[in-house]
């Protein structure tokens, strides 16, 4: 059974038919056409998935489609301020080297957006805590902790 479901996503006001199982991350991959929202575990284990809903970090996976009727919806998409303006975020993980396969990046960084938004000087272990839910099965974490770090300084500046 469909419903119809209305809801902005970056910016944007949505509408779409979904069935009402539908999952929010199916729904914005594939109806919507974001696709920077990535499909790990399906499960809500590894972050991929992770989007902002009125201001708070959701994984996708595990919100219906439905439950996001009149919210506001960022994904890794509506990051980025420009069609040639990076966010510094990005801009830091391209520098650092920190996106390596890049599969987890999206969630990464929506998380690290709102770790940031909530705590501009964050230490190791504020970022460790922050990231928690988001797993990166590459190399490891230096990278990525030396990007927020860098955002969070550039982040700073522009705010001084």
């Amino acid at each position: 059974m469909k419903r119809i479901v209305e809801f902005t996503v970056n910016g944007e006001p949505t509408e779409m038919a979904v069935e009402t199982c539908c999952s929010l991350l199916d729904a914005l991959r594939d109806d919507v056409g974001l696709t920077g929202t990535k499909k790990g575990c399906d499960v809500g284990d590894c972050g991929a998935c992770t989007v902002i809903v009125d201001g708070q970090p959701v994984n996708a996976c595990l919100m219906l489609a439905v439950e996001a009727e009149g919210c506001t919806v960022e994904t890794v998409e509506g990051l980025q301020p420009g069609v040639d303006v990076l966010h510094p975020l990005q801009d830091a993980f391209m520098r650092h080297g920190a996106s390596q396969c890049g599969f987890c990046t999206p969630g990464i960084l929506m998380m690290a957006k709102m770790l940031l938004h909530e705590n501009p000087h964050p230490s190791d272990e504020d970022i460790r805590f922050g990231l928690s839910g988001n797993i990166c099965r590459c190399t490891g974490y230096t990278k990525i902790f030396d990007a927020i770090k860098s955002a969070a300084r550039e982040l700073e500046a522009a705010r001084s």
